[in-house]
């Protein structure tokens, strides 16, 4: 799935966490140190398996509320006059309770 559908503010909160670490870590005085190069690498495998997750989570999400969809939509098709009787009644209360504002 692409970036567009990962779940919203995470992908930017996460491109400028690593906007900031990878100012940081590019200083040239740091090229030297070993360590600084293996950390620029783990950053890149967490930062690419923190996007996987998030795109994932989204696209479980998105399925979990098309099944959702789906069995109320076949319930409503299923047994149309009662979900007609359970949105009268709740309109009906919703009514009642603005009139007594």
């Amino acid at each position: 799935m692409t970036e567009s559908s990962d779940i919203p503010g995470v992908t930017g909160e996460i491109d400028r966490l690593v906007g900031d670490l990878r100012k940081l870590l590019a200083n040239r005085e740091l090229d030297s140190i070993p360590e600084i190069r293996q950390l620029r690498d783990r950053l890149d495998g967490g930062v690419q398996t923190m996007r996987d997750a998030a795109a994932r989570a989204a696209q479980d999400a998105s399925q979990r509320a098309r099944d959702a969809a789906r069995a109320a939509d076949s319930y409503a098709h299923d047994d149309p006059w009662r979900v007609a009787g359970a949105a009268l009644a709740i309109g009906a209360l919703v009514g009642f309770l603005l009139a007594r504002r």
